[in-house]
């Protein structure tokens, strides 16, 4: 089975830049203004680097 990410927006305080879209290898996180990030499914490789950075939890590979 594989993991997916998930955003819990519930989490994400959504008022700054997220510093875990820097963090993904491969690009597939983007963020539009200090709304939740998005995924881009397609490039996700399911590593687990942004959920691991996030420190509030918002980034879960499930």
């Amino acid at each position: 089975m594989d993991k997916k990410l998930r955003i819990i927006e519930d989490k994400c305080p959504q008022n700054h830049k997220c510093p875990a879209v820097n963090v993904c290898p491969v690009r597939a996180l983007s963020q539009k203004d200090f709304e939740a990030p998005k995924v881009d499914y397609d490039k996700c490789i399911r590593c687990g680097k942004c959920s691991n950075f996030c420190s509030k939890k918002a980034l879960v590979l499930e």
